[in-house]
């Protein structure tokens, strides 16, 4: 048997397939609460670099052969994999199946597509094998240390996974609950990571319209942007995007002769992995506005020109920054931070939403609350008032929109007026907020009673014979008029894409 042991002989409780930072980090994790777990990685020479190195004198084997791997195993056998989503998922299915049997277990690690994740419960269940959808947050501190896991997939697995999982997730309450229970059957668990990506966009966004803004408006250096950000880190705002964009603005480069800030020399160019493009889509194809993190997405997309926006600036004008800040210096930073904060809080409401409006389409009966508990601790977008998120779910679980509870109304009550005079500000001075703007719109939208979809329904009506309702019949009941006196009064059937 080709094996690498660390420590003493026996069955592993699980095993991890993916030597790449999440996976190392998965593993040292797992043997850092005392859970023996085995490890495999396609590059031969990884497994034997990881066991001779970080993992040495730890309960960690190490396989060769991935029927070492699985050998090493006990039973129920519980793979977890920490590899590319999309094809190379598929493919280590296959292998496994053949090395599997009744009653064990897959667990996919990565950032997989739900519909993927569906298609692979349905299609494992029919050899009696649980696969499970786990969506993992917190990058390499968090894998290490602890970090928000979603599972979902196969119920049957659950029980199973529930311990090893929920010992190396992140605990933050008082009671230590782990930042880690179940979420829904199928896809459920990588669908709520996707949207937990989708709001990490978003958030990421927000953070860098405020920088920019207090860069290009307000003037304000690294120095006091960073130092804004942490005064802002002890408050509402306390976030991990946050605390770490404060310690991003002041890093010096330190490549030999190089001075000044590293982050002023990064190219502005944008890159994505595609999770929150497959969140922006899943909210078109289920009909939610969550308008923010598809902006956010376009932002990135709009950095990624970065050869054509060069040559646009030196043709298209605009108003400018001037050149000096002559207002209220301090009073500016507090309308930013209004306006980061109420854009924040949008950002969640749609997320949730969105959330919602699947968990009641697929029928995965997601608890709401939970999944903001889960993210309390351990991930990217752990933010302070998602505590009270889980509060607001908790006095009402059926809640529609986040805007409508206590805590929403109250603080985006408070930061309307800074709000709109940070977004009058950049139109004035012409910096793009996308994220703010979009946010902004949005909850006017939402708290508009009559919105001009009317005159909208009476074009499609007009050029398609598309229908409408009146306000002056109860709603359910469809009209259409002939509006040319030509049309005849033939229409066409409704319905909703």
């Amino acid at each position: 048997m080709a094996l690498y042991s660390a420590s003493s002989s026996g069955a592993c409780a699980i095993g991890v397939i993916g030597l790449a930072v999440m996976g190392e980090n998965l593993i040292l994790n797992f043997a850092s609460r005392d859970i023996k777990v085995a490890c495999y990685n396609r590059t031969t020479s990884k497994v034997e670099n990881f066991i001779n190195g970080r993992a040495q004198g730890k309960s960690i084997t190490g396989a060769l052969t991935l029927e070492d791997f699985v050998d090493s195993l006990a039973s129920p056998k519980k793979v977890m994999l920490m590899v590319h989503a999309g094809k190379v998922v598929d493919i280590y299915i296959e292998k496994l199946r053949k090395l599997l049997g009744e009653g064990d277990i897959i667990i996919d690690g990565g950032n997989s597509n739900f519909p993927d994740t569906n298609r692979r419960v349905a299609d494992l269940a029919e050899q009696k094998i649980h696969f499970m959808g786990c969506g993992v947050s917190g990058g390499e501190e968090g894998a290490l240390k602890g970090p928000s896991i979603m599972p979902g997939g196969s119920p049957g697995g659950w029980p199973a996974i529930k311990p090893l999982l929920q010992a190396i997730s992140a605990k933050v309450t008082k009671d230590n609950v782990p930042c880690c229970d179940w979420i829904g059957a199928g896809g459920a668990g990588h669908y709520v990571k996707t949207v937990h990506n989708g709001i990490e966009y978003g958030d990421i966004q927000l953070i860098c319209e405020a920088y920019f803004i207090l860069k290009n408006i307000a003037k304000c250096t690294n120095q006091e942007i960073s130092d804004t950000f942490a005064e802002w880190n002890t408050g509402i705002l306390d976030s991990y995007l946050i605390e770490i964009s404060r310690d991003i603005l002041v890093k010096e480069d330190d490549q030999e002769g190089k001075t000044g800030y590293l982050v002023d020399k990064i190219m502005d160019k944008a890159g994505q992995k595609g999770t929150g493009k497959w969140t922006a889509i899943s909210a078109l194809e289920l009909g939610m506005p969550v308008t923010l993190i598809g902006e956010a997405v376009f932002a990135r997309c709009l950095a990624a020109q970065k050869d054509e926006r060069m040559h646009a600036a030196t043709v298209l004008s605009g108003p400018g920054a001037p050149d000096t800040f002559d207002g209220d210096k301090k009073a500016f930073i507090n309308d930013v931070r209004d306006a980061l904060f109420a854009s924040k809080l949008i950002s969640y409401a749609q997320g949730f939403v969105l959330i919602k409006k699947a968990s009641e389409e697929y029928k995965w009966n997601i608890d709401l609350g939970a999944c903001a508990l889960m993210w309390r601790g351990g991930c990217i977008i752990r933010s302070v008032f998602l505590g009270d998120i889980k509060a607001a779910f908790d006095k009402d679980p059926s809640l529609n929109n986040l805007l409508l509870s206590d805590y929403f109304k109250k603080h985006i009550t408070a930061c309307d007026a800074g709000w709109r005079r940070t977004l009058i500000a950049a139109m004035q001075c012409g910096v793009p907020m996308p994220a703010f703007s979009t946010a902004l719109a949005y909850y006017d939208g939402y708290r508009t009673a009559r919105l001009p979809a009317n005159l909208l329904q009476a074009q499609r009506d007009f050029f398609g014979a598309h229908t409408f309702q009146r306000l002056d019949v109860p709603s359910g009941e469809f009209f259409h008029c002939n509006w040319t006196g030509r049309g005849g009064t033939t229409s066409s059937s409704t319905y909703n894409a």
